[in-house]
């Protein structure tokens, strides 16, 4: 029986990763100190016997350790994942972004590990507004891109030095079930869900015509299992639909009134991932058209019900120091 270790296992694409692995027969420990992750959405695999949750922040994880043994895949999706903050607490995301990324590296380099796939995040490409490929000039624009992107520059180190078998996927915009719905201002449609739960006005940031390429969580996680299994080594991949989507029509997909707040700087205005080589090398592409996946997670809106209602005053408070040092 194969085994993998899920960092961030209990968040959000770490949760389906989870539920993709035990269907593939795979025995699976999670490592997540429960910060963001949540066990409701493991809870479902409760009783399998497969699957064991260790609660550990992967800063204190020391490299001896028994259960990274015999490992075969590690996916590592742990860090903080919330852009806004990161202009207040640096340091923070430096730290666990960064280090505890190295503490992951290093216990997977000693204990042998098969491969070892990071989860690294497309903010590296700044505000560039073209059709972007993986050879794109790197634009950091605050803390939190330049934390995930120290982070793949550790990763990909570690291969080029101690031979870990490593592969990087830059995710664009991941949504789907299990989307983060407590914590800091952030994720579009957590704050959407929140708003049309509360019958408050949608708000939107500049004119709802920026762009993102959204990419549903069950394509994104078939993704990293195949950059897993595939013998290519030391690649770095763009993973989007290719099909950027209007913040605008998301908001009329959701429906309800709409309120429109000042734009934000250090934020692109368009984001479209080039996905050719990821289709090439890992024969992979999107199966959910970014509707149906809005269709779904509709289906199940109550899950936001405790999550954070952001009126314009409060989104007016968190963005602050954003619009105070990103100008």
């Amino acid at each position: 029986m194969k085994k993998a270790i899920v960092t961030g296992g209990a968040g959000f694409i770490g949760s389906h990763m989870v539920d993709l692995l035990l269907k593939k027969g795979f025995s699976v420990i999670v490592l997540d100190n429960f910060s963001g992750g949540h066990k409701k959405n493991i809870k479902h695999h409760v009783n399998n016997k497969r699957l064991k949750i260790i609660k550990l922040d992967i800063r204190n994880l020391k490299t001896n350790e028994n259960f990274f043994k015999k490992i075969d895949y590690v996916f590592h999706f742990a860090g903080i994942g919330d852009i806004v903050p990161s202009i207040e607490k640096p340091s923070e995301y430096m730290d666990v972004n960064v280090q505890g990324t190295v503490k992951v590296l290093e216990a997977s380099r000693l204990n042998n590990v098969k491969k070892f796939v990071y989860a690294a995040s497309a903010s590296c490409y700044g505000l560039n507004a073209k059709k972007i490929n993986e050879k794109e000039k790197i634009r950091l624009e605050h803390p939190y891109a330049l934390s995930k992107y120290l982070g793949e520059m550790a990763v990909l180190h570690w291969n080029k030095v101690y031979n870990l078998p490593i592969n990087v996927i830059r995710i664009f915009n991941a949504y789907g079930p299990r989307v983060r719905t407590t914590g800091a201002y952030g994720a579009v449609f957590g704050v959407f869900f929140k708003q049309k739960l509360s019958r408050k006005p949608l708000t939107i940031v500049g004119n709802g015509k920026q762009t993102r390429d959204f990419i549903f969580v069950t394509d994104v996680v078939e993704a990293f299992f195949k950059a897993a299994k595939t013998n290519s080594v030391g690649e770095i991949f763009n993973l989007g639909n290719g099909k950027p989507i209007q913040i605008k029509y998301l908001a009329n997909l959701i429906g309800g009134k709409k309120i429109f707040l000042p734009d934000r700087p250090g934020e692109p205005r368009k984001s479209e991932a080039n996905i050719k080589k990821i289709r090439s090398k890992l024969n992979w592409y999107p199966k959910v058209n970014f509707d149906d996946g809005v269709k779904i997670m509709l289906q199940n809106i109550n899950d936001w019900k405790k999550a954070p209602l952001w009126t314009k005053k409060k989104i007016k408070i968190a963005t602050r120091k954003w619009f105070k040092i990103l100008k």
